[in-house]
């Protein structure tokens, strides 16, 4: 099942993973020991982003380390930036109208 990049981030111990190994690769354990949950917990969560495409898999030796795919949070970010405009637009109508009380007060 192809899961929504969406639904996967929805969910606040998925946004703090990727806020985690956005500084580095890391492994499972080494996630785990940032939650206070199961590590299966935390495997299902890790699961959910790999099948997003938010996170992959790096195999050295042994170890799995699980990393940032930088390229599918720009698909985020695009989808956000419709919105960031209009934020923009109405910050700046707030300074305008914030400056004119300031003048009117004068």
């Amino acid at each position: 099942m192809r899961r929504d990049i969406f639904q996967a981030i929805a969910d606040p111990t998925r946004r703090a993973i990727i806020a985690l190994i956005a500084l580095q690769a890391m492994t499972p354990n080494a996630i785990a020991e940032h939650f206070d949950t199961t590590r299966q917990g935390v495997s299902k969560h890790l699961r959910i982003l790999t099948e997003c495409e938010l996170i992959k898999k790096e195999y050295k030796g042994r170890e799995i380390y699980y990393q940032l795919e930088i390229n599918k949070m720009k698909e985020i970010d695009k989808w956000l930036e419709q919105f960031r405009k209009i934020w923009e637009t109405r910050f700046n109508q707030l300074d305008d109208l914030l400056a004119t009380i300031k003048k009117q007060k004068k």
